[in-house]
């Protein structure tokens, strides 16, 4: 998981994704914001290219990862909008492009580019109208919603997705009532940011009984977590890309994943003992192409977890 507001250029990309091809990791996932929150602002923010025109793009030109958004923010686009280039990445890539929405939460980056910024609830009430103008769109047969933000009318027929019966849906958070009540209704995975292992017991109780209330077997709404990641192949290595991380990040969370290859599986274990199902791993020091190589090498150690 990149995040692309720190400046992350084109050719940082497609060095990216061929190095997620080449090493076997099984995707690439981008943050979907255009301002960097510790970036200062004005001349001192890195920038960002669009999240969903880089995805388009990287669909093209991969073949087997699987690309998506960690996660776009619903006050960015119109659904009927974000609908089509979900749909246009699926084609291109194939079917393999996932979809991570999000209520948004940087008011910064929204006053900036001039984007509206609700409070919260309502911030959340346009997420959940979304989801649904989403799936209206992407299901069979012409599209019509009729809501309190968005009206469609017999909109989009024809094309419809590759994958069936639609690109999987990604929600995270903290997996409160509302949120988990909206993954039980929608998402094909739910994810969580910065936990350690023993924080995973109460977001998944939460989101065991939304889909429980939900008629939904609790079993089919899987649970990721996003954890920083520095690791490396060696401990001089992992000390070095640790050390890098630090003087970019500041001290690492308690969920970070670090050390050597061997470290970092003993640690994902810990992870998966306490319920965890995947992780998408925030890989922060994007212009060090070849620490992805050591990514791929935990892939391959903990992927039948």
């Amino acid at each position: 998981m990149i995040e692309g507001q720190q400046g992350v250029t084109w050719a940082q990309w497609r060095a990216l994704a061929a190095a997620c091809e080449e090493h076997g990791l099984d995707g690439l996932f981008r943050s979907d914001h255009y301002y960097d929150a510790s970036g200062g602002g004005g001349d001192a923010d890195p920038g960002s290219l669009d999240a969903w025109g880089t995805i388009c793009a990287l669909a093209g030109l991969t073949e087997r990862i699987r690309l998506g958004t960690l996660v776009s923010p619903a006050t960015f686009r119109h659904p009927s909008i974000l609908a089509k280039l979900v749909l246009t990445a699926d084609h291109v890539s194939g079917g393999r492009v996932s979809l991570g929405l999000g209520s948004g939460w940087m008011a910064r980056e929204h006053e900036a580019y001039g984007l509206p910024f609700p409070p919260l609830g309502e911030r959340f009430d346009v997420l959940a109208e979304q989801l649904q103008v989403l799936e209206t769109i992407w299901a069979a047969g012409p599209s019509s919603h009729q809501g309190p933000h968005y009206t469609l009318t017999e909109a989009d027929r024809h094309p419809k997705p590759v994958q069936q019966p639609h690109p999987p849906i990604l929600l995270g958070g903290a997996a409160r009532p509302r949120a988990a009540a909206l993954a039980a209704r929608h998402a094909s995975e739910y994810n969580l940011v910065y936990v350690t292992p023993d924080e995973l017991a109460g977001p998944r109780a939460r989101l065991d009984q939304a889909c429980r209330d939900a008629g939904r077997d609790p079993a089919t709404l899987p649970l990721s977590a996003m954890l920083v990641t520095a690791i490396g192949r060696d401990r001089a290595e992992a000390d070095e890309l640790g050390a890098r991380l630090r003087a970019l990040a500041g001290d690492h969370p308690p969920s970070a994943i670090l050390g050597t290859v061997e470290e970092a599986a003993a640690r994902l274990r810990e992870y998966a003992a306490a319920g965890l199902d995947g992780a998408m791993l925030q890989y922060l020091l994007h212009e060090d192409v070849d620490g992805v190589a050591a990514i791929g090498e935990l892939a391959a150690v903990v992927r039948d977890l």
